[in-house]
């Protein structure tokens, strides 16, 4: 794993910087976080640090400054700026201290993951290691939707895609967009799917209530559990309920 240091003297930026975004996906460790330059600059000197993630406007020492003295100090870091700006002067001054990026801000994640995809490439060869492990191909999203899926099955009463999204690090307009893409079904209607099977299992036990079976799969509403589970089996659950019952009565015979 390669080290990196999140620098931004924004408290909010930094922890979603650190925390919501796989890092470790795609070959980086956090090592620390900054929030200004002048801190970033002794974390580097006393640690062993690869690359090093700046915003540019920050009190004391700012991104470019900080830049220039990775650079002047032949300090063996890579730098990518992250600012609010898309002033052209802020990226033609950076290129004077070999910054290798600059993302804009807010954050994309597709962004950062092509950014430091390449940048572990660049590292890979500078250090002589090939890998071919391409964190960021369909595998890994398979496997980001296959753990969604199995949070769903699991927590289906109390799923939300803003905790899924929590489970795997995720932006969840991005785990909205990649559930898409790799399982072909949005992400609400695979909980509805979900939560609508396991409520028809329900209804073949007598013992439970139509109002506690709608608790069970996560409506406090009855009356939208009713609603919701005609509209997707085109019958109502009593009446859903009665036909199974029916159905079994002649298969008994």
């Amino acid at each position: 794993m390669y080290k990196i240091l999140i620098v931004d003297d924004e408290f909010a930026i930094r922890y979603g910087l650190c925390h919501y975004f796989s890092w470790n996906q795609i070959g980086f460790e956090v090592a620390g976080e900054c929030e200004n330059g002048q801190h970033a600059l002794d974390y580097c000197r006393n640690s062993a640090i690869d690359v090093v993630l700046t915003d540019i406007k920050m009190p004391i020492m700012d991104g470019l400054e900080l830049s220039r003295e990775i650079n002047r100090q032949g300090l063996k870091i890579k730098v990518v700026l992250l600012s609010g700006y898309r002033e052209f002067e802020f990226a033609r001054e950076a290129l004077k201290y070999d910054v290798k990026n600059y993302i804009v801000k807010p954050t994309k994640y597709e962004e950062l993951c092509e950014v430091f995809s390449g940048i572990k490439r660049e590292l890979d060869i500078e250090r002589g290691v090939y890998d071919q492990n391409h964190t960021c191909s369909s595998s890994y999203y398979e496997k980001v939707v296959s753990t969604i899926k199995s949070y769903i099955q699991e927590n289906y009463r109390n799923a939300t895609l803003e905790n899924a999204s929590q489970l795997v690090h995720f932006n969840s307009n991005y785990l909205s967009k990649i559930f898409k893409e790799v399982s072909g079904e949005n992400f609400s209607d695979f909980l509805l799917k979900i939560r609508m099977e396991k409520a028809a299992s329900l209804l073949s036990d007598v013992q439970y209530k139509t109002y506690q079976i709608s608790e069970l799969v996560g409506y406090s509403n009855p009356k939208n559990f009713t609603r919701t589970f005609k509209r997707y089996y085109g019958v109502t659950p009593k009446e859903f309920r009665d036909r199974s019952s029916r159905i079994g009565q002649r298969s008994s015979l």
